[in-house]
């Protein structure tokens, strides 16, 4: 390639210095992995026996090749292949050693993959590694090495929170924190029919074509700014979710929490919007925390219902939304209850809105205290889980044409949430420990 290169240079008395580039590299990558292969193959071990996983003794049976991608590109590597004498199972020992048991991808290449496929669709992380890496490899290769990598950092977390409910757990050596904040969301995401099959979608009478992803985040605030409204400290989130049940995603958002040191903050914040769901998870999993419905979710339940009252005088529903929100913004619950309770309306669909919208005021009265929490200087909206369902969940996983099973999406998004919670290090060092 260089040769071509340096050939039109003499024929045209100019220089390509993208083609330069790239020969170049191409170049070096050949060179790099004959290194890398002359150096895995040196002094490969081929007799003995060793200790078969059955208790048996597996003896030196050949010497076996493997090809293997890698980051340089393709090697071919000799490795010792033993056969036990008890299970009749063989196995290469030096696959285990060197991460490529059961795989023809070498470990950095597989990072990568997890890496471009947890950003972009499939096909789109196939092309970055080309272009970017100079290395071929299908786009089902990215999908399966993503989710493969997403899965095993989903089974990790999961033992985490076994260990959670069977053990008492020991508190996080963590320096205390003014507040710590817990948040939590739903939304939904495009699934394959399969995945939906006898739920009820929004609309009554339709099949639901997507499932709920729900998402938590966890994050600290130390200081106030120069007006006395809380800062986030700066890269203190971290992100944890699943398509799973209220319950099983309230035991996942506790083990979040404490890793983070919820025991030694010195006050405990939860936010969330008015869903159930959310509230029940706080009372089980974090009593004791102070409990915030989202003021701008509760502020936009006052302006839906006064579009539905005054659907045809815009000046009186801007006059009554406003006069019951600055009640809500103080605090002022019983009293905004109070004024929705006297409304009269001339049909019943009406009527049994005003009451439904009333109960969730009334409901939700104690986390409404909008007035004290500001003076308490806490935050009093739930943005950085919103936030996070558009960053975290919705910039990966609810582009137009996808349609995903849940255990491949839910791969995904454990993989986006370590990564995206600064974790990504962390895990693959300890798993090649492992």
């Amino acid at each position: 390639m260089l040769e071509v290169v340096f050939g039109s240079l003499r024929k045209e008395g100019r220089v390509d210095l993208e083609a330069l580039e790239m020969a170049t590299r191409a170049a070096m990558h050949r060179a790099g992995a004959g290194v890398l292969a002359e150096l895995l193959n040196e002094n490969e071990v081929t007799e003995g026996e060793i200790t078969c996983d059955c208790g048996g003794q597996a003896r030196f049976h050949q010497v076996r090749p493997k090809q293997i991608l890698t980051a340089l590109g393709r090697i071919q590597i000799r490795r010792s292949y033993y056969l036990c004498v008890r299970c009749h199972q063989g196995q290469s020992p030096r696959d285990r050693e060197l991460d490529v048991e059961g795989t023809e991808y070498s470990p950095a290449l597989r990072r990568m993959m997890a890496l471009v496929g947890s950003e972009g669709s499939f096909e789109q992380g196939r092309q970055q590694l080309e272009q970017l890496a100079g290395l071929q490899v299908t786009t089902k290769a990215v999908e399966r090495q993503a989710e493969t990598i997403g899965q095993n950092i989903a089974e990790r977390e999961q033992a985490n929170i076994e260990s959670a409910i069977q053990l008492d757990l020991p508190e996080v050596a963590a320096p205390k924190v003014p507040v710590l904040y817990v948040e939590m969301d739903g939304t939904g995401i495009p699934v394959v029919a399969a995945e939906t099959e006898g739920r009820q979608g929004k609309t009554e009478g339709k099949p639901a074509h997507t499932r709920e992803v729900k998402l938590g985040c966890v994050f600290t605030q130390t200081e106030t700014d120069e007006e006395g409204r809380p800062v986030r400290d700066a890269a203190s989130t971290s992100y944890t979710g699943a398509i799973e049940t209220a319950g099983q995603f309230g035991r996942r958002l506790y083990r979040e929490a404490w890793d983070r040191g919820w025991s030694c903050a010195q006050k405990k914040v939860v936010l969330g919007d008015g869903a159930i769901w959310i509230w029940n998870i706080a009372d089980e999993h974090f009593p004791g925390a102070v409990q915030i419905v989202d003021l701008y979710h509760a502020r936009q339940h006052l302006w839906e219902l006064a579009s539905k009252l005054f659907p045809a005088d815009e000046r009186l529903r801007k006059r009554w939304a406003s006069r019951l929100q600055r009640k809500l913004d103080a605090g002022k619950i019983e009293n905004l209850v109070k004024n929705l309770r006297e409304v009269s309306v001339p049909h019943a669909a009406l009527a049994e809105l005003l009451d439904n919208e009333a109960a969730f005021f009334e409901r939700n009265a104690e986390r409404m205290r909008y007035a004290q929490f500001r003076a308490q200087k806490f935050f009093v909206g739930s943005g950085v889980v919103e936030a996070g369902c558009r960053t975290v969940i919705g910039r990966r996983l609810k582009n137009s044409g996808m349609f995903w099973t849940v255990r491949g999406a839910n791969a995904i998004i454990a993989l986006r949430c370590n990564r995206l919670s600064g974790k990504f290090e962390d895990y693959w060092e300890a798993r090649h420990a492992a």
